[in-house]
């Protein structure tokens, strides 16, 4: 039995098969030719790209923010916002003075938020609206 690397096929031992399928694990094609996992997800990823299209240096979007964030968490990475400007009570982007909302993990103007809340009102809303309604449909069955 062989496994194709690089276009052809090579031997393996018994050896080699238990150790790679520790590892990430032999496939099979439909022609019974086996090959290694990890080596069709990295020629997959390779021809797709990173995803992002731009800029591998990512940057916080707050004004003058110069936080290097290469080894910042994926979450702040993700939506482009350093940790302290993801909790500051206000930023200015473009020009306009806005707050990071926890749940839609977007700026927003102020006015769109109550008081020090972390969340916008609509988003908020939501949440409180699931909340009564499962208190209300577990306090029903109980009481009936």
């Amino acid at each position: 039995m062989g496994t194709r690397r690089s276009g052809r096929v090579v031997r393996r031992s018994m050896d080699d098969k238990y150790k790679n399928e520790m590892m990430g694990g032999w496939e099979e094609d439909d022609d019974g030719t086996t090959y290694l996992e990890d080596t069709r997800k990295k020629a997959t990823m390779a021809k797709r790209g990173s995803g992002s299209g731009g800029s591998t240096q990512p940057f916080c979007q707050v004004e003058d923010c110069t936080t290097d964030m290469s080894r910042a968490k994926t979450y702040h990475r993700r939506h482009k916002v350093c940790e302290v400007h993801a909790k500051a009570p206000i930023v200015v982007i473009a020009g306009r003075q806005q707050r990071f909302c926890q749940q839609c993990s977007r700026f927003h103007d102020l006015t769109e938020f109550d008081d020090t809340k972390r969340s916008c009102r609509r988003r908020l809303a939501g949440h409180n609206e699931r909340r009564r309604k499962s208190s209300y449909e577990s306090y029903g069955e109980t009481s009936g």
